[in-house]
């Protein structure tokens, strides 16, 4: 749609995506209806953020009632599909939307969306920073991470460029692709959302769907989930890769010598030592090679790319280093919600590992990071919903009593066992495989209580 006045439009969740969405469509000419479960009380700041603007709000649930007076049902992220109201909008043949999906029916410029099971964050923070670089204030970065760019639309002329992170609870709704359109990656996460892992990959994979034979897909060539999706690509393929690369391959690459490489055509071009890559472990330098072919596809200058990684130190709650004491380095990785983005976490390390694992448990499978727990941890801290099995089912793969795990109900008693069972010499890392939601609003809340409680420690 890019005509929405007089439109009647119900926006379920009043997070930042949906208090961005509703700010927008009523400037232009919606009816708009904000519904969230939450009550008046909960809801004071976002009600206050939207003072002025001609909206009704329905709090405390979402009767089905709302949708007798609605043509378009948006959801913000994390809504689930499963939510009675939502069922009964698909059954009435209601449409669904999102923040994402408005904003891709009316940019006005060049637009790259970059998906994936782990890596999104970081790489789509990298390829702004180089768009920011080569183009200025004229590169626009948000989506899923920062600030809904619905915010921005209306002042963004054809010179610009957008880039978005697209999460799948986006990707399910969306019937427009980017015109550059990355998939780093598709490894088993938000199967309590998706159901099975064919529901994951198929919202995924409409970032392609899209697309036309002008466009250009980058996948990552080392993942099975991404890598198999090469055939529904309908423009340019290219590729990121921690090997050499297929003859006929265009993309970046990570060569056995230590140096990452661009190839496109017959033209070579030697890019940086990955000893200039600040980053830790290979697949943040997977990241930095997706960034690098997604930049190039973009028409980045090399300057403005390697200017960005060669600067670039990471982003808040990945592998972040809160600080060393007595010996022990502390590391924020909040981000890993997932058991096996846990697992690439703790292969970033050489060291002696106190492992933090716990949350809220997504379905996904833990006996492979058993295993890799085994191979290279000393000892584990388990804490919140999930402590308990995952202290079973580590002990179910090493042994009742092989290995040294402690069970905390808190975060911050976690904090604190960490802190008694650490030596001189070891990392402390939070790479928690779990969602935040038992004790935490989000990810980022965890990472910053987890940073302050370490940083209080004497």
């Amino acid at each position: 749609m890019t005509n929405w006045n007089g439109t009647r439009t119900l926006i379920l969740g009043a997070a930042r995506q949906g208090l961005a969405l509703a700010r927008w469509l009523s400037r232009h000419g919606s009816i708009v209806t904000l519904s969230d479960s939450r009550n008046e009380e909960q809801l004071a700041l976002a009600k206050a953020s939207l003072a002025g603007v001609n909206i009704s709000w329905a709090l405390g649930g979402h009767p089905l009632e709302l949708l007798d007076h609605t043509d378009v049902l948006c959801l913000s992220g994390g809504v689930p599909l499963t939510l009675p109201i939502v069922a009964e909008a698909i059954k009435r043949g209601i449409p669904l939307s999102n923040d994402s999906q408005i904003f891709m029916e009316v940019v006005p410029c060049k637009t790259i969306g970059i998906t994936g099971s782990a890596g999104k964050t970081t790489t789509t923070t990298l390829v702004g920073n180089m768009a920011k670089l080569a183009k200025g204030d004229r590169a626009f970065v948000g989506g899923n991470i920062g600030d809904p760019l619905i915010n921005y639309v209306d002042e963004m002329t054809a010179e610009d460029i957008a880039i978005l992170e697209l999460s799948s609870f986006q990707l399910d709704q969306m019937t427009i692709s980017p015109n550059i359109a990355a998939i780093l990656n598709i490894t088993p996460n938000h199967l309590d959302r998706h159901g099975t892992m064919e529901a994951y990959a198929s919202a995924k994979a409409r970032i392609l769907d899209f697309q036309s034979a002008s466009d250009t897909a980058i996948l990552g060539r080392d993942d099975k989930g991404a890598w198999s999706l090469r055939d529904r690509v309908k423009g340019k393929l290219m590729t990121f890769s921690m090997q050499d690369l297929e003859e006929g391959l265009n993309g970046t690459y990570y060569h056995h010598d230590g140096l990452l490489s661009l190839r496109d055509g017959f033209a070579y071009v030697p890019l940086m030592l990955r000893e200039k890559v600040q980053l830790r472990g290979d697949h943040n330098v997977a990241n930095v090679l997706a960034a690098f072919a997604i930049g190039h596809a973009a028409g980045f200058t090399l300057d403005a790319m390697l200017e960005a990684v060669e600067d670039f130190r990471g982003v808040s709650h990945r592998l972040e280093l809160v600080r060393e004491l007595r010996g022990v380095r502390w590391y924020n990785d909040a981000i890993a919600t997932a058991p096996e983005r846990a697992a690439a976490a703790v292969h970033a390390f050489d060291e002696p590992i106190v492992l933090m694992l716990g949350g809220r448990d997504k379905n996904l499978p833990w006996g492979d990071l058993a295993k890799l727990i085994l191979e290279r941890v000393d000892h584990v801290v388990v804490f919140g919903e999930a402590g308990e099995m995952i202290q079973k089912t580590v002990n179910a793969v090493a042994g009742e009593g092989s290995l040294d795990i402690r069970r905390a109900q808190t975060l911050k008693e976690a904090v604190t066992l960490a802190a008694e069972v650490a030596s001189p010499g070891d990392v402390v890392l939070l790479s928690p495989g779990c969602t935040s939601f038992d004790e935490f609003k989000d990810f980022a809340e965890r990472g910053e209580s987890f940073r302050k409680w370490v940083l209080e420690l004497s």
